[in-house]
């Protein structure tokens, strides 16, 4: 009885005021929408969307193993054959609001890169930061892993520094 005494104002107030549960800074709304918006790119264009990275380049540890890549502001654009890759439970770490943030999620689906090996069951971690540059949002550093039953990228990692 006296845990129905409690449960039913909590909902009570979740109906009435459902954004203070689920309350979002504005980076974690700008930088959610970025990454749905990234992935939606990529399947519609079959290819990363250009400009995506930092002025100062970004580093990245791939899915398919390997040392820590450097990458230039010019970023590398991939294209694919085909591409239903989709980001999952997204968790935004805002570190200094409207200037930098982490972001951590699960990447799932299928791929095609072109002059690759498909991968029929593409299962990773991501973990993402992202820097505000010239207003608008930049990928500074990625680290992609595999899940455990799941397969990361077919690209082929650089094996030495």
């Amino acid at each position: 009885m006296f845990r129905n005494a409690f449960a039913i104002p909590a909902v009570a107030a979740l109906v009435v005021f459902p954004s203070v549960a689920f309350a979002q800074s504005q980076t974690e709304q700008e930088i959610t929408s970025l990454i749905i918006d990234g992935y939606e790119y990529t399947s519609t264009h079959l290819q990363t969307r250009p400009g995506a990275y930092s002025q100062h380049g970004t580093t990245e540890f791939w899915s398919s193993g390997g040392f820590l890549q450097e990458v230039p502001a010019s970023g590398r654009v991939e294209e694919y054959d085909a591409f239903n890759i989709q980001p999952k439970y997204i968790t935004v770490t805002t570190l200094v609001e409207g200037q930098a943030a982490v972001a951590n999620f699960y990447a799932e689906g299928s791929m095609k890169p072109k002059g690759s090996p498909a991968v029929s069951n593409y299962r990773v971690r991501v973990t993402s930061v992202y820097v505000k540059e010239d207003g608008e949002w930049k990928l500074r550093c990625d680290h992609y892993s595999a899940l455990l039953g799941g397969g990361g990228t077919s690209q082929t990692a650089q094996l030495t520094p």
